[in-house]
């Protein structure tokens, strides 16, 4: 198995797992509102959802790859802009940060 496809699962199962979340976890829905989302987070774990599922069927499909790692790259650079506006340490912003540069580099090789 290549590191190219590991990274592909990681973040797909990640958003997958994380949309999941975002439905039945207390936990998720008290970071919501601490971002300020609380009312966005069935949305926005649809498209994490959304995102997952598309990385996972963009294996097969070389367009939906490229966007769905496009807008999940998107997503998470907005995410990162969140935590720096409510003023979260760098330790929290981190998972932000790795999955935006983890689906920007999927993004980067679905284009070669």
């Amino acid at each position: 198995m290549d590191l190219n496809l590991i990274v592909l699962l990681f973040s797909a199962f990640s958003f997958i797992f994380y949309g999941i979340s975002s439905f039945f976890s207390r936990r998720m829905l008290s970071e919501y509102a601490r971002w300020g989302y609380k009312d966005q987070r069935i949305l926005l774990g649809c498209l994490q959802l959304l995102g997952g599922f598309g990385l996972l069927i963009g294996l097969m499909n070389a367009v939906l790859l490229s966007v769905a790692s496009f807008l999940l790259t998107f997503m998470m650079i907005t995410a990162v802009f969140v935590r720096i506006k409510i003023k979260d340490n760098i330790i929290q912003m981190f998972p932000a940060i790795l999955y935006t540069v983890v689906n920007f580099v999927i993004l980067y090789n679905s284009l070669r």
